[in-house]
């Protein structure tokens, strides 16, 4: 399992690697193509009181929505200076150098990376691409161990 996480800034191509029963395997990060904005993304990405409308946050104070509003207005601001984009991560396996699955047959895409913290969190903002590489790593490993024993015949 990977056992460490990406870097709090993150760019196309980072990667992490690690080794289990004997095959290499990597995760690394693509550039999400799709230029959809946070707001074209999600029905419910500006925050609402109404509990009819998608960003429904629940009851709360009207000053609970305004630091909610100022939260997305400053992510749709960094999202459009570049800051922060949607990524994938790819899982890829090998075994004495040879890659033995496709690129981008274990990959989940649309997947913020340096995202605008809520308020003054100090939490690695891209410590979630890990987990997402450890559930890909799964398949990937039995993707590529059937792929050595179909050779192996």
């Amino acid at each position: 399992m990977f056992n460490r996480d990406f870097n709090p800034f993150v760019c196309d191509g980072d990667g992490i690697m690690c080794e289990v029963d004997g095959f290499d395997i990597c995760a690394t990060l693509h550039r999400d193509d799709c230029t959809d904005s946070p707001e074209e993304r999600s029905d419910c990405f500006w925050p609402s009181l109404d509990p009819k409308a998608p960003g429904y946050i629940g009851a709360k104070s009207k000053s609970t929505l305004a630091r909610h509003m100022k939260h997305a207005q400053h992510v749709m601001d960094s999202w459009r200076r570049d800051e922060w984009h949607y990524f994938g991560v790819a899982v890829t396996v090998a075994k004495n150098g040879v890659q033995l699955i496709g690129t981008f047959d274990h990959a989940v895409w649309g997947i913020e990376g340096n995202y605008p913290p809520l308020g003054k969190a100090k939490r690695n903002p891209n410590s979630y691409f890990r987990e997402v590489a450890n559930e890909l790593l799964v398949g990937a490993l039995e993707s590529a161990k059937a792929k050595v024993a179909m050779l192996c015949r």
